[in-house]
């Protein structure tokens, strides 16, 4: 029988009080779970909200969601992976016969509901510290040197993919690139505009210019990450979303974009005014970076007139098991950047530091290396 470890992690007790490193017990594994010793944990803004109040989630918790590494125990009943082996974590597990995951959503499996609470489908928890129980974001907790994940969490990699580039395929990049590829559907020689820059809209640049667009525009206020844009497929950049539009105007004679994109930290009613403003006729905006629960009103003739879309897209519509290997197979084949993204490596103490970059405009991703070996 496995036992119960004692891990280092990066934990929040109250929004605006930062990651304090805590020293947590952590259970065994139980029926289809996994124990896995992470080596590298990507930082998405998605775990900054945490601290910042603005994503609903339970507290304590253990932040981080993007994470590989090599499993090393495994509880009952679990097929997918074995002791040894090296995953990366997907933040939705894909259970593969709830009704989205039989459909081919899995980026909705209903296994994933527990997602701000870190708690296990039977209601317990697997972090603890003198008698309280920690919850692990989106059930994962990756900035913990380990953690215990469902089966359904964890996607097998291959041997020759580093472990801090496999990290980033659990979020970041099948999100961004989902999110122009599968969610906003982008087709060869059409206009796309991307609001946002970093680790999400870095990749729905590459996906857009994947699918074949004619114009990636990107839309950022910081200089660094409009020229590291351009770097990974963007055709024009701006730092603000006026000068976007004159250009969308004037290079495309007034028929607009055939799809906005919108990846920043923070989605404002401002920034989705802009967005459709700029979208042409039978034109999509995809709403993929999260708000502050802020209501949009737009007047109705906006969307009717032009016959415009507005959508959501999680994980990008991908699915994790499939859209993983292949994000990371095409890596390896030189048709996906990832090395370009990763602008810093830290230690886990430097956990704030590295959030501070990221407010900073600093990086496009940084990532945490748990293990140097």
């Amino acid at each position: 029988m496995t036992e119960t470890i004692t891990t280092r992690a990066a934990v929040t007790h109250a929004a605006h009080t930062g990651w304090q490193i805590t020293e947590l017990e952590l259970d065994a594994p139980k029926a289809f779970e996994v124990r896995i010793k992470f080596y590298a944990s990507g930082l998405c803004h998605s775990d900054h909200h945490i601290t910042e109040g603005d994503a609903p989630v339970r507290m304590p918790v253990v932040g981080g969601h993007e994470g590989a590494g090599i499993v090393e125990s495994v509880g009952e009943h679990v097929t997918r992976v074995k002791p040894g082996d090296r995953v990366v974590c997907s933040y939705i597990p894909a259970c593969g016969t709830c009704r989205p995951c039989s459909e081919g959503h899995q980026n909705m499996c209903v296994k994933g509901l527990n997602a701000g609470t870190g708690m296990f489908l039977d209601g317990t928890f697997r972090f603890h510290k003198d008698g309280e129980d920690y919850g692990g974001f989106c059930s994962l907790g990756t900035f913990s040197e380990y953690a215990v994940v469902s089966e359904y969490a964890v996607v097998p990699l291959f041997d020759d993919i580093p472990l801090d580039i496999a990290s980033i395929v659990g979020c970041g990049v099948p999100t961004g690139w989902g999110s122009a590829v599968y969610a906003a559907g982008v087709r060869a020689g059409q206009t796309v505009v991307v609001f946002g820059a970093g680790g999400v809209g870095s990749n729905a640049v590459q996906g857009a210019r994947y699918a074949g667009a004619r114009d990636v525009i990107v839309v950022d206020p910081v200089d660094f990450k409009r020229e590291n844009a351009k770097t990974l497929g963007a055709t024009h950049a701006f730092a603000t979303a006026e000068e976007a539009h004159d250009f969308v105007v004037a290079h495309t004679w007034g028929q607009l974009a055939d799809h906005v994109i919108l990846t920043p930290h923070i989605v404002t009613e401002e920034i989705v005014n802009a967005a459709v403003q700029m979208t042409g006729k039978g034109g999509k905006v995809t709403i993929t970076g999260v708000g502050r629960g802020e209501a949009v009103h737009l007047p109705g003739g906006f969307l009717i007139g032009y016959q415009r879309e507005i959508r959501g897209a999680l994980f990008g519509d991908c699915n994790p098991t499939y859209d993983i290997p292949r994000l990371l197979r095409m890596y390896m084949e030189g048709d996906l950047k990832l090395d370009e993204l990763i602008t810093r490596r830290y230690t886990l103490d430097q956990v704030n530091d590295a959030y501070q970059d990221l407010v900073d405009g600093k990086n496009i991703r940084g990532v945490i290396i748990h293990d140097e070996e």
